[in-house]
């Protein structure tokens, strides 16, 4: 748990993922079309992957990916980013941490 809260709070927007998911593959695109330069830890290809996957189960996060936090702050996956971004309300949340500059 300690080592997610640690990458979570490396840069303004971190992205939990692994290659082979379609929907991680989703968010990554839609956070690089805004612009925003996101920390992207893909569990499948990184040492220790599998434990932050059962940490980031144990945070909430079910499926375990794509796993977005903003600020350091835990927001969800496909279905929360969708939300915020169909409300107009993602954009300005990424402004206010510094991951969005426009």
């Amino acid at each position: 748990m300690e080592r997610v809260t640690k990458l979570a709070s490396e840069k303004p927007v971190v992205i939990f993922s692994k290659s082979s998911c379609c929907m991680s593959h989703t968010i990554k695109t839609l956070f690089y079309d805004f612009g925003v330069n996101p920390a992207i830890h893909e569990l499948d290809e990184i040492s220790g992957g599998r434990e932050i996957e059962q940490a980031l189960l144990r945070l909430g996060c079910n499926p375990s990916v794509p796993a977005v936090f903003i600020g350091g702050e835990l927001v969800g996956g496909t279905n929360e980013i969708m939300s915020l971004h169909l409300s107009r309300s993602l954009i300005p949340m990424l402004r206010r941490v510094g991951g969005l500059w426009v």
